[in-house]
Parts: structure tokens; sequence; C-alpha cells
């Protein structure tokens, strides 16, 4: 086996064998069993080294340095002619906190101490220079149950904790906006606050859609469930700059830059991404450690429980008044939060924070076995990669939480080439009158595909309703009365009979309005699935599917990141309308028979 270059020779010597050397020429080596052996031609002489190794020579470092040996005037440099070396043996996985030290970590853990954070010596925390981020692993098993932190609400940085407590208070602010002002508030501080080491281990913004240029947003994003609203959330988070933010730059007493628009954008990341909310007393607040935990969905190792109740708490960015991209999360997904964290309150009364001298911690306890060496993992919820991507700015193949939405509009249009406006209006008209309706989001109105390629039900109902006949239609309209009396699953089987569709309960198994999903697949609302498929995928540009699983492929996600989770979105989108496609026509073959306008 040939040798390595050499990092350290300390414990080998080397024997000169043969002649005089007059000049460097090339050579090649050979390794016994616990030596090796170099033979260095020069011109027409040559010498033999012979390099005694420690016993074990596999155990020899891999890493190239040179090894020089002086003959005479002459100085050899040897390690041109070692070739590479196979790496050395694995080590093993298990880490421990001395090799998972830098110096913002250690900074942090000091601060953990004084501030009263108790973080188990079973959890390491390792900062990865390649992204620069930091995960949580465990140093040996954990159980289920397992305390493995505490964090007094002390160290928790609120409204009421921070420093600009009277002018945030004053302002009215409250919520996530007024969290965002604070920390914007403690960071301006620099050394001075009381967070400066916790902020350390944060970055400085989250790689959000929200703080990519307008550029990339729109060749990135085009078509994505993400397209409008990342534009929709720049221009209200402006809108909220100018009319609660910039007036109070001068109650601050710190450099105006602190406070500018682009510090908002960079601070709201962190709030969106990493925030809990602690209690009623403190309402929202950045923790300390718990949010160093990384996501993923449905495998979640710690649990955090909201403390005014034993229900799973909402995810760190739960609805609030103030903060304008919530129904934004809504049309992405009605998953998008939900059991991030369990936050266990350890407050003696109710009246304990109502005085807002709470001692009370935080508990983050285990409730999945951890295996030693293994990542120990927090969740934002069963999230898409929509709202991930939205929200926290990474995203996971093969989502199965992801969806797709088709807006009432591209509806309308699709419909549009077949129909008079008239014509349409009318039978959404009914479909409304009949108590039908999609999501909604601000001013939008849509309906999802989920994961499986499966439309939603108030989609097959409009669409069932816009291919019925003139003679269906009229016996509809006047029957419209008796039926908003009914509930969904008796009005929607009297719907498929006046189209001349027939379903029995018993028989077909009907338990709820989703099962007659299959009666409302006429062989009309199949064929108008497919073209809305295809209508909403033309929103993605001319770049075929397979030209982004093949871009997919070329790109890293730690040099290319934005391109990288765009394209993960766009594909995981794309396919699902794929599946929409195959859905229609799978029930569209069996239902030749019946045609229903």
């Amino acid at each position: 086996m040939a040798l390595a270059g050499v990092e350290s020779f300390s414990r080998a010597r080397v024997e000169r064998r043969g002649g005089d050397l007059a000049k460097a020429g090339c050579g090649e080596g050979r390794r016994t069993k616990n030596n090796l052996r170099l033979t260095v031609s020069v011109g027409w002489t040559s010498a033999r080294y012979h390099l005694k190794t420690r016993p074990d020579p596999t155990r020899l470092p891999t890493a190239s340095l040179n090894l020089l040996r002086s003959v005479g005037d002459l100085e050899l440099d040897l390690s041109a002619f070692f070739l590479p070396l196979a790496p050395p043996p694995p080590q093993s996985p298990v880490p421990t906190r001395a090799k998972m030290a830098t110096k913002r970590l250690r900074s942090f853990h000091r601060w953990m101490r004084s501030n009263g954070v108790e973080c188990s010596d079973a959890l390491a925390l390792v900062d990865d220079p390649s992204t620069k981020s930091i995960s949580v692993l465990s140093i040996s098993d954990l159980s289920e149950g397992d305390l493995v932190a505490t964090i007094p609400k002390s160290a928790c940085l609120t409204i009421l904790t921070c420093g600009a407590r009277e002018v945030i208070q004053t302002a009215g602010l409250a919520g996530v906006l007024g969290l965002t002002v604070a920390l914007m508030y403690e960071r301006a501080l620099g050394p001075a606050s009381q967070w400066f080491d916790y902020f350390g281990v944060l970055p400085e913004r989250e790689c959000v859609p929200l703080v990519w240029s307008d550029e990339q947003v729109e060749s990135l994003l085009a078509g994505t469930e993400l397209d409008k609203i990342v534009k929709q959330d720049k221009q209200f988070m402006s809108e909220d700059w100018e009319e609660c933010i910039e007036p109070l730059i001068g109650s601050f007493n710190l450099g105006a830059d602190s406070f500018s628009l682009e510090n908002y954008f960079s601070a709201k990341t962190l709030v969106s991404s990493r925030a809990f909310e602690i209690d009623e007393y403190h309402g929202y607040g950045m923790v300390p450690l718990a949010d160093l935990f990384n996501h993923k969905t449905g495998a979640e190792h710690v649990h955090f429980t909201r403390p005014e109740s034993d229900d799973e708490g909402d995810d760190d960015n739960n609805d609030d008044e103030d903060d304008d991209d919530d129904d934004d999360d809504d049309k992405i997904s009605e998953l998008s939060g939900d059991e991030q964290s369990s936050v266990v309150d350890h407050s003696t009364s109710s009246s304990d924070n109502t005085q807002g001298d709470n001692p009370a911690a935080l508990e983050m306890i285990i409730v999945r076995h951890v295996n030693a060496g293994s990542e120990v993992f927090n969740t934002y919820g069963y999230t898409g990669n929509a709202a991930l991507l939205h929200r926290y700015g990474f995203t996971e193949s093969d989502n199965q939480f992801d969806i797709v939405n088709i807006e009432l509009t591209l509806v309308l249009k699709c419909c549009s080439s077949q129909f008079s406006k008239l014509y349409t209006r009318s039978r959404l008209s009914l479909w409304r009158k009949l108590n039908f309706s999609g999501c909604t989001s601000q001013n939008s109105e849509y309906f999802e595909v989920s994961c499986n390629g499966e439309p939603q039900f108030e989609l097959l109902t409009l669409l069932y309703i816009i291919y019925l006949n003139e003679k269906s239609f009229d016996k509809l309209g006047t029957m419209v009365d008796s039926l908003v009396n009914e509930d969904e699953l008796s009005c929607t089987i009297d719907l498929i009979s006046i189209g001349g569709g027939n379903c029995n309960f018993k028989k077909d198994g009907i338990q709820d309005a989703n099962d007659l999903n299959k009666f409302l697949l006429t062989k009309s609302v199949c064929k108008a699935l497919v073209m809305l498929a295809d209508l909403r995928e033309s929103l993605y540009g001319p770049v075929s599917l397979k030209d982004d699983e093949i871009k997919l492929k070329e790109c890293t996600p730690v040099e290319e990141r934005k391109l990288y989770h765009s394209l993960v979105l766009r594909i995981s989108e794309r396919r699902i309308l794929g599946r929409l496609r195959d859905y229609a026509s799978k029930f569209g073959s069996r239902n030749k028979k019946r045609k229903i306008f």
C-alpha cells in the first residue's frame, strides 16, 4: 500500500543505504508490515531509504507535508514520491463538548450558565462551518421523558424583558411586531445587551424569500405558491416599518441605521422562524437554546407544551393580529403551524404571571428515544415545503405535506374558453348559494390539491355544477331553498342525483362528503381537471419539469441555497400537478360511458 504525504515523522528514522546523491530524481516506495522502503533514482546512482515507522503504519496521518532530509548540500523533498493513502478508519460518531466547541459556542455556554439556562451534559451543540449553522447532537442515549434543558423565562428576550419596554408599550406595539422591535433594539446595543452572546449563535438573518432580491424572487419563485405572497410580504412589512417603527427611531437614542428597513426585515426573519409564545404575560419571545434544534417533519425528539394549557402548543410563530403574513401561511398550507413546541411551565399560580415576577422556567423534554451520536430534532409541525421555505428558508425532499393551490380566478379562466362569463358566473353563484366555498386568504379564494394529486372536494362540486346540462341546472335552481337547509353530505348526494348519478350509503361505504368524490368525477369534470393542471403549470414558464430535475442534481444546497430550495419547491409542486392529471385520467377512463353537460 502506498503512503500518503507525511504530516509528522518525529518517530521515524531515516537511514541512507546506497551511493551518494548528486541531484533529485524520481523514486518509488513500498511498505512492508511495519516499514516503508523508498528507493530514489538520481541520475545513474540510487539510494534506498528505510523508514522505520510506528508498529501500526496504517495509523500514519494522511495530510501532506514535506519530509526533508539533508544530504550534503542537497535537500531532498520526498513528499512528491508519496501517493494518496486510503483514509484512516472512521472515528466514533459520538461527539464531545470539547470537540464541538467553537468560540461563539463557548461564549454561549458561559452566557447560559450566567443566566440560569441549564443544558444537559447529554447534549452537544455543534457548529458547522460550511453552513454557519448550529445543530444539537446527543452524546449519550436519550429516553422518553428525559429532561434535557431548563430555561428561565427571565433569560428569554420578550417585549417585557428588553431595554426598550417602555417605548414599545407606549407605541402600542405587541405580538410579533413588538418582539421584532425589541430584537432590533437589543442587537443595536452590541456587547451592552444582556443577550449579546446569545445573538452570537444566531444568523444575521434567515435565508428566507423575504430578504431575497426582487430579481431572485421573480426568477426563482415564479409560478410557485410563494410568488405573490413574498411580494405582498415586502409591501405590507414596508408599510409597517413606515407607520410603526420609523417614528420611534429617535426615541431609542441609538444609531438610526440599526432600525433601518433592511434591519427590520432581517430581525423579522429571526422572529418569524424562531420565536415561541411563552405565556399570556410575556407573550412572544426568543427562547435561547430552544431555537437551536433543527426541524424534521414528523420525527421530533424534543417537545414543549404551552404554559397556559396542557394542549400541544402552536408552532414558534403563532397567529397574531399584527403578523401580516399569517394569512399567507394559511394559503400555503393549513398545516403550517402546530406542535412545534411544548413549554412546560413551572409557575406556581396564575397570579405570578400578572405580577410580572414569575420565576418560572421552561423545560425541554425528550418525547422519543435518541441514539448516542444522533441529531436531536424539534418540529415545526406537519408543514409543506412552501411554508418551510417561506418561514424558515429550507425545504425537505419528498415532503408528504406539500400541496398546490389552484385559485378560483384560474378556474374561471379555464372555463372561459368553453362558456360565456354570464354562464360561468351564474353557475358560481348557485354553488355559493348551496353554502360551498373554497379556502380564503386576504382577497384570494383558492382550492388545494393534496400531495397525492387529489383535488379539494369543493373544487369538484364547483366543476360538477359548471358542467351540468341546462335541464339539470334549472332543476337544481328550483331546489336551492330546500338544499341549503341540509347538511353537506345530504346536499351533495342530492346534487349528484340531480346530475344523473346514483350512490348508495351502505353499498358505496359513504361516511362523509369526501367519499362522494368519485361520483362527482364525471368525464367532463376530469377533462377540466387536466386543463386546470396544464394551466396551473404554465405559470412556471417554459422550463420543463425534466430541466428542473436536471438542474437540481447539478446544484448544491450550501453554495446555491436559494436555487436549490426553490427548485425543490418547484419540482414538488409540478409533480403534484402530474398526479392531479393521473388522478383525473384514472377516473375519466372509468366514466367514459357517462357524460354530463
